[in-house]
């Protein structure tokens, strides 16, 4: 599980260094990462403090399966440890199931190019996320 809770914590902290890219103003994979209608318009537009309330929940959560690994000493309250080992892999489930429209494995809007990042890349890689969360938590 050690292996297992850092690759998570790797990844975690990765996505969160590109979204305080964008609070910084840059550009790496902004457009990718943003959903468009079949139009080519964006219908999500961030503002710079949204990418940071995100970085700093992937940082958080980064952090924590970090300390899940091992590697570290620490004691959390065990109703924190239980919780936060749900709900976070519960959140990277719903990402990969999406909303519908735009995001996630049943989105109808898929032509687009954010669409098809979003089937190839984005969706799977929260579905793995989330199933190694929950395997962490439900192993000893």
């Amino acid at each position: 599980m050690m292996i297992i809770s850092v690759l998570l914590s790797v990844i975690l902290i990765a996505l969160a260094m590109i979204h305080f890219n964008w609070v910084i103003g840059g550009e790496f994979g902004v457009k990718e990462s943003l959903p468009t209608n079949e139009l080519g318009e964006r219908v999500l537009n961030p503002k710079r403090i949204d990418s940071a309330v995100v970085g700093l929940g992937l940082i958080a959560f980064g952090i924590f399966y970090l300390f899940k690994s091992g590697l570290f000493p620490y004691d959390f309250p065990e109703w924190i440890e239980t919780y936060l080992g749900w709900i976070i892999p519960i959140i990277f489930l719903l990402r990969a199931i999406g909303e519908f429209k735009y995001i996630g494995f049943f989105k109808s809007v898929k032509s687009i190019e954010f669409g098809n990042l979003d089937t190839k890349f984005f969706s799977p890689l929260y579905l793995i996320m989330g199933l190694l969360g929950i395997l962490i938590q439900v192993m000893p």
